[in-house]
């Protein structure tokens, strides 16, 4: 007869404060809660006799919280703060998280650790082949010798979610709208980007502290997070009571997000590739000509001489004087920035200097971000070969840096994905960091442009991790295919993305790949590119909606993105990207303050709905419709109404798409100011002239004249109060391109329309700016009956 062998009992035996700690043990191992704040609770589990004392990356706020209480009776422990309450049954060791009113928030049913030994590669048998991919030369390890590096455990809390609605985990390629239910496989690569933050609509947050590959499943097999390496379960509880408080109380722990600068706000123009220092002159000249907005040009991969990839110098004969071509498009108010890469060929001088410092990561030619002295080379390099010419931003391409699945003609299924990137990454970086490449990386960026330069660091990056908000960033969603499904995709991927606590994310408008190739990524779906009518379509739609992301940026392979390039006489494209164009410098005012709120609120841009209404369970799946600050919801079309591929014709399409209204408030349609009571769905208007775009009712937006960049804008602006309920908004302004704001240089204008008064007040409660700062030069309020003018008597000034 088999006999069972019980495990060790989880029952707590002891409970003890100490240093401002609380530690609970029992046979099979020893919980620790440490409060960081009020509502920021940092749970551990070990097995160990005692924790790790590793300092991890992400998380940068470390002091402990004292004023917490705690009691004991025969069935508990209840750990208390002011605004979290956690429940530990003594029996089972599971813990329960309250609010401080009472109500559950999140109940831990249990966890589990397993212990395996982690190995390191050393050069004896090491081979290495290269492998060409549309991501650049890959190295790939094919035989390597290993040896044991120390231990390591696979790590599983399981949890009961409850009626709520959980996103983050920073960016899928899914479509995913609420988590629940779903599988979320945590790892770095060309499209996806790995954050372990989770918000629920219930206004508690989860950062799990790891840094390695993770699984999030919500199905029948279990709810539960899984970590691949760690040393031991480690994760910060918190309590925002809002999801907006949770991004707030994830920025305590790990930084704020940094201001970006005001240029990087206005449309940006990228291509694969431009070749020649000339070439980039000439389109700065054509949409300067033109008179269309931009602010800056960006220069793709191979910018360096020859097939010396990743060498951070330009070629001499293609950029012959980049200091002056740089200095001919500030002349016109254009920033440049510049494509740069981890990893390098062997033939460079710069990746000779890294290999004779030993600074490379094993058996590749990746430079090791993780090293302190790695990174100081890795900015030396740029300061010495590029930096000096005056360039204004980098894209930090391949950031990830390791990408295995883009080795395959077929694309492998998520959970195969996922495990060759745990085999393969394993091999180059600690099993226990695997995922955080890009978070040193941009770190080595940041801190030297920051050591040498006050010009504010702006990197256009490909992967993240947290705390990444802290070093200038704006991610995008990689190399993504041409197509409809795409889009409506992507929209959801940029809301988890900013869900997980970063705020700045963009797209390759009219996505990166448009034609139909020989491997699974490259599957656009318009091989006639922009002479095919239906692809046409496709980018104003893409151009329509990106004109609302935190940046504005074209770019992409097999056709020319300039907007000149989407010209047609049947259908006035181009026209109307212009005046998208414009709509992005029209709301200059309003997009700004929303970056500088980023900055002083731990605030937000792009959200899902239910961040403003996460008591409206219609919102909870809605992934085409989204906020765009507080004030107004953009509401992109997914579909195409004029043109199939090959520019076959739709007859007889309603040029309309299906819209939900929160309820809670009115809405105004943006363009013809129509009032709508919430609480419904509507069929909006959709012509290809625009995207609905909704205001909420009581919102106040500032707005400019339209520019030719955001450097010769007008100080002058208008302000446009929607009627129907009180409401405020935040001005904010500072110099644009340093870091005076943070010595506190810069201007809050307070907002606030009183309805039953019908009285705007314009309250400047800061103004510490060298320079002068807005001048308001008109009101208008809309209202259910119309529009008119704010009379003078109707606005009220105060300092």
């Amino acid at each position: 007869m088999l006999y069972a062998v019980p495990g060790k009992s989880k029952k707590i035996t002891a409970v003890e404060r100490k240093n401002d700690r609380l530690y609970l043990k029992s046979e099979a191992g020893i919980f620790r809660l440490e409060a960081r704040s009020s509502r920021i609770i940092r749970v551990s589990y070990t097995e160990a006799e005692e924790f790790s004392v590793k300092e991890k990356p992400g998380v940068i706020f470390r002091e402990v919280y004292a004023d917490w209480n705690y009691f004991q009776n025969n069935r508990e422990v209840i750990f208390s703060t002011d605004d979290v309450r956690i429940v530990i049954d003594t029996d089972e060791s599971s813990i329960c998280y309250y609010d401080n009113v009472g109500r559950k928030l999140l109940k831990e049913q249990g966890r589990e650790l397993e212990e395996f030994t982690t190995y390191r590669m050393i050069e004896d048998g090491l081979k290495v082949e290269k492998v060409a991919t549309a991501d650049g030369v890959k190295d790939v390890v094919r035989s390597a010798t290993e040896i044991p590096d120390g231990k390591s455990y696979h790590t599983r809390i399981y949890f009961e979610w409850d009626e709520e609605a959980l996103y983050g985990l920073g960016q899928q390629e899914e479509g995913f709208g609420s988590l629940r239910g779903q599988t979320v496989y945590l790892h770095q690569a060309n499209r996806k980007i790995a954050i372990p933050m989770l918000v629920s609509t219930k206004g508690y947050g989860i950062l799990t502290d790891t840094y390695s590959p993770m699984i999030f499943s919500d199905t029948i097999y279990g709810s539960y997070i899984y970590t691949e390496a760690d040393s031991e379960i480690d994760y910060y509880f918190m309590n925002g009571s809002t999801m907006e408080g949770v991004i707030a109380e994830y920025r305590k722990l790990t930084g704020q997000a940094v201001m970006l600068p005001k240029w990087s706000f206005g449309y940006l123009q990228s291509q694969e590739r431009y070749e020649t220092g000339q070439e980039i002159l000439e389109i700065a000249e054509e949409y300067r000509r033109r008179g269309i907005g931009i602010d800056g040009v960006i220069l793709d991969w191979c910018s360096w001489k020859g097939d010396l990839w990743g060498q951070k110098t330009l070629d001499e004969e293609r950029f012959p004087k980049p200091g002056e071509m740089i200095s001919r498009l500030h002349d016109e108010h254009i920033h440049f920035m510049l494509s740069i890469w981890p990893n390098m060929d062997e033939k460079t001088d710069n990746y000779k200097e890294f290999r004779d410092s030993g600074l490379l990561l094993p058996g590749c030619n990746i430079y090791n971000a993780f090293s302190k002295c790695g990174r100081e080379m890795y900015w030396k390099q740029i300061a010495k070969g590029l930096f000096c010419h005056g360039i204004d931003g980098w894209w930090c391409d391949n950031s990830e840096p390791i990408t295995p699945e883009w080795n395959h003609i077929q694309k492998p299924e998520p959970s195969k994905m996922y495990e060759e990137y745990c085999r393969t990454v394993a091999k180059h970086l600690p099993a226990e960091e695997m995922n955080a490449y890009g978070l040193h990386h941009a770190c080595a960026v940041y801190e030297g442009q920051r050591a040498e330069s006050s010009k504010r660091v702006l990197n256009l990056t490909r992967s993240a991790y947290t705390g990444q908000q802290r070093y200038g960033t704006v991610l995008w969603s990689g190399d993504i295919e041409a197509s409809w499904d795409t889009l409506r995709k992507q929209c959801a991927a940029g809301l988890h993305f900013c869900a997980s606590g970063l705020p700045y994310w963009t797209v390759d408008i009219g996505a990166f790949f448009v034609k139909r190739g020989n491997v699974w990524f490259w599957k656009g779906g318009y091989d006639k590119t922009t002479d095919d009518l239906g692809y046409r379509e496709l980018f104003v739609r893409w151009y329509q909606w990106a004109a609302f992301l935190p940046m504005f940026r074209g770019h992409g392979t097999d056709c020319r993105r300039e907007l000149w390039k989407i010209a047609n006489a049947d259908i006035p494209f181009y026209d109307i990207l212009l005046k998208s164009n414009k709509l992005r410098y029209n709301l200059m005012p309003y997009i700004y303050s929303y970056a500088g709120l980023c900055w002083l609120d731990n605030g937000s841009m792009m959200k899902h709905l239910s961040f403003v209404y996460p008591h409206d369970r219609e919102v909870w799946e809605i992934t085409d419709q989204y906020m765009f600050g507080n004030e107004l919801m953009i509401c992109p079309v997914t579909k195409p109404m004029y043109y199939q591929v090959l520019s076959k014709k739709i007859d007889n399409t309603v040029k309309a798409r299906m819209v939900y209204l929160p309820k809670g408030n009115g809405w105004y349609d943006y363009w013809t100011n129509t009032y709508y009571e919430g609480g419904r769905w509507i069929a909006a208007p959709a012509p290809i002239e625009r995207i609905p775009v909704y205001v909420r009712e009581g919102s106040i937006i500032p707005k400019a004249e339209p520019a030719l960049s955001t450097e010769e804008m007008k100080q002058e602006i208008s302000i446009t109060v929607y009627g129907g309920m009180s409401g405020k908004f935040m001005l904010y302004e500072d110099s644009g391109d340093d870091y005076s704001y943070e010595d506190g240089k810069y201007n809050l204008t307070e907002l606030i329309w009183h309805e039953d008064k019908k009285e705007l007040r314009i309250n400047r409660q800061k103004r510490s700016m060298d320079k002068e700062g807005y001048i308001i030069s008109k009101a208008v309020l809309v209202h259910k009956e119309g529009m008119r003018y704010l009379d003078t008597n109707q606005i009220t000034e105060t300092i």
